[in-house]
């Protein structure tokens, strides 16, 4: 960017990229992951309101800045030296951007990466360096999402299970008028601490991006 640009010009332009910063945070860095899973986790425990949302969320933004802070620590190495040299705020994004391209480009489906290349550029890039962290970005959420369902989905199985146990009890009693829900629920929840699955599932997770 020119530096004779206007001041005020410049500061409307870096106000329109700090409200951006929620969307790529939530949509472009592990954040996403985290979240999904643990909203799922919560949704086959059959607990509606345990833990909060607020809870889940905090927890979400904790581990994604535990997995991804040497990735932070490189966008600002890199985005602060061309601003710092000459204020230019396009080339400080177009360098800071680069560690996070690399991250997702390391999380990311090559089917999926394929697919948006091949829809926005008529060659074949040579390089991964001659991809946009936009191009990179609609593959990584599409192999996010996937991940996090193939993660939730295994996470499901042990409940369903147990709540096909209780119900075929049930049944067999004939207490036909009481919910299996109701019943299974403190099992679900007795097993899942016996195991300590918060750890594993956080673990699982962390462990999942190194």
């Amino acid at each position: 960017m020119d530096q004779t640009l206007n001041p005020i010009l410049q500061m409307l332009i870096m106000m329109t990229m700090f409200s951006l910063l929620p969307f790529v945070f939530c949509s472009m860095t592990s954040f996403l992951r985290f979240v999904i899973v643990f909203s799922m986790l919560k949704t086959a425990m059959g607990t509606q309101q345990v833990p909060p949302a607020i809870v889940i969320i905090g927890l979400s933004m904790i581990l994604t800045f535990y997995t991804m802070g040497g990735t932070f620590q490189k966008m600002y190495d890199m985005g602060s030296v061309p601003y710092q040299k000459n204020q230019n705020i396009v080339a400080a994004m177009t360098e800071g951007s680069k560690p996070l391209k690399e991250f997702m480009l390391k999380q990311t489906r090559e089917s999926d990466l394929e697919f948006f290349v091949e829809m926005t550029h008529k060659t074949k890039p040579s390089s991964p360096d001659d991809l946009s962290i936009w191009d990179v970005a609609p593959a990584y959420i599409i192999s996010e999402l996937k991940t996090s369902f193939e993660i939730g989905f295994i996470i499901f199985v042990p409940f369903i299970i147990l709540d096909l146990v209780v119900a075929n009890i049930l049944l067999a009693l004939g207490m036909f008028m009481l919910s299996p829900t109701i019943i299974s629920m403190p099992f679900k929840l007795l097993i899942f601490i016996a195991v300590d699955g918060w750890s594993l599932i956080v673990q699982g997770l962390v462990s999942s991006y190194n």
